[in-house]
């Protein structure tokens, strides 16, 4: 399974229409086959970040179905739609991801994403990106799933949790920068978020002992984006993707 990450810079005055086109025509025309999927459409949420940034996750079975989707866009059906989406915005850039060996979202029954485009509740997600060191990559993708997703598991034992993983990526080979992991995290309790934006990162929890402590051994460079889904994205929903 590849996943194609891309981050849109859209023309304020077309921010309705580029969302429409992806609505309205990639979403449903991808669901005329098996070959790929939208899963998740994003907005960069207001005050975080660059204005008019828009974040969409597309999964494509495998290369051969890469390739059949590549060549539609760029010369096949799709080209008008790419076309005129170019319209819409100032610049895209791309990248083709993989799962991380422990990423909850390894495989998807691609039939059981919804297309319909209807109403759901907005979700908010906390987007990572890591840079690790130049000999600690592997040491950084098994670390993430060891230590720190399971942190997120037990940290808020008798309490709400927070922030719910539900995917881990690394770039496909020759696709984008090598050393790169970029974690797609659920906020489950968007309260706590003005915690986290307003105070320090208490000292108990930057102690050694501690991930954001120990994982400096690995890497010290990361981003991170706050993301809403738009109303009609096809993830997050009820029960998840088979």
């Amino acid at each position: 399974m590849l996943f194609l990450h891309e981050t849109h810079s859209v023309v304020g005055y077309h921010e309705d229409a580029f969302e429409a086109a992806f609505r309205d025509t990639w979403m449903p025309t991808l669901a005329a086959d098996d070959d790929a999927r939208l899963l998740w459409y994003f907005n960069l949420a207001h005050g975080s970040s660059w204005s008019y940034r828009v974040v969409t996750v597309t999964a494509v079975r495998d290369g051969a179905a890469w390739e059949r989707l590549a060549r539609r866009v760029q010369r096949g059906d799709l080209q008008d739609w790419m076309r005129e989406l170019d319209t819409y915005r100032h610049d895209v850039t791309g990248k083709l991801l993989v799962p991380l060996p422990w990423s909850p979202m390894a495989d998807i029954d691609l039939t059981s994403v919804d297309t319909d485009g209807r109403a759901r509740e907005s979700a908010v997600y906390m987007q990572d990106t890591m840079w690790p060191f130049v000999d600690r990559f592997l040491d950084y993708i098994d670390a993430s799933g060891a230590v720190y997703a399971k942190s997120l598991e037990h940290r808020d034992s008798g309490s709400a949790p927070f922030l719910q993983i539900e995917a881990g990526f690394q770039p496909a080979f020759g696709s984008h920068v090598r050393r790169e992991v970029t974690l797609m995290q659920r906020v489950l309790d968007p309260d706590r978020l003005l915690g986290l934006l307003t105070s320090d990162i208490p000292s108990e929890m930057r102690a050694p002992g501690t991930w954001m402590h120990d994982a400096l051994q690995l890497r010290d460079r990361w981003e991170s984006n706050l993301l809403r889904t738009a109303a009609w994205s096809p993830l997050p929903r009820a029960g998840g993707v088979g």
